[in-house]
Order: structure tokens, then sequence, then C-alpha cells
């Protein structure tokens, strides 16, 4: 297990609905509180979308940001991009863009990634992007 990861939406989304075992959970709960698990923006604006309206919008925002929080720079875009021509190359173009941003930050900030989310194995696999996947809770065991 990595000692510092950045979260996946597929991951928070499945916290914030009450279906990860509440051991896991206080993990997780435990492991924000101290920093140990970090937030991007493509994270935020993917769970702002989620929001269900202004009110709910601005309190989940506001918690986000406390959180730690990396930013993309130039070498994240590039190693991104480069992911997405690997996977191109292999026929598996079609990851989502904030997956290949997020693992870009991952292995940019040697992070690990924190989801429920076969994509994140693929990227790993299939590229030449380097971090620890952590699934939330085993494949397959969640809806």
């Amino acid at each position: 297990m990595s000692t510092a990861l950045l979260i996946d939406n597929s991951a928070w989304s499945r916290l914030q609905l009450g279906s990860v075992p509440d051991q896991r959970a206080t993990e997780i709960a435990d492991r924000l509180d101290a920093g140990e698990i970090s937030v991007c923006l493509p994270f935020i604006l993917e769970a702002g979308y989620s929001a269900r309206g202004l009110l709910d919008h601005d309190a989940l925002y506001d918690g986000l940001v406390a959180f730690s929080h990396v930013l993309i720079d130039r070498q994240v875009e590039r190693r991104a991009l480069d992911a997405q021509a690997q996977l191109a190359r292999i026929g598996h173009h079609k990851v989502p863009p904030v997956d290949l941003i997020i693992a870009g930050l991952a292995d940019r900030y040697e992070l690990g990634v924190l989801h429920y989310d076969p994509d994140f194995d693929l990227i790993l696999e299939k590229t030449d992007l380097e971090y620890d996947s952590e699934w939330l809770m085993p494949r397959g065991s969640l809806n």
C-alpha cells in the first residue's frame, strides 16, 4: 500500500453512497484527515458534477478543497498525452481523459491511486506511467 494516495471519483462516490464497509470507510477517512490522500482538480470537478444543487455543490467543494491538493503542470500534461498515445497504439485509447490525468499526476508526484475502476490497472499495465494501484475494495465486490 502506498503511503500517499490520490483519490479518484470511482472511490469517492462509493464512499459517499455508504456502499463501503464501515472499517474500510473509517480507514480512508482517517487517511484523508491525516493528509495521506490528496485530491486534484479533475477529481473535484467530477465530484462537483454529482452535486444535487448549489448548496450541495458548495458544501462538497468546501470540504474537498480542504484536503491536500496536487497540481497539474506541463509534465503531467505530457505524461497523460504520452499514455493516451501508448494506449492508442494498442487500441485502448478510449480510457477517460480524467483517468489519464489522475494517473499522470500519480506518476509525477509518486502517489498511488485509490480507485474502484479497472482503467487504472489498464493504464498501469499498458503504459510507462508508474504508480501503485489501490482498489477501494476488491474488484467486483461493490456496485
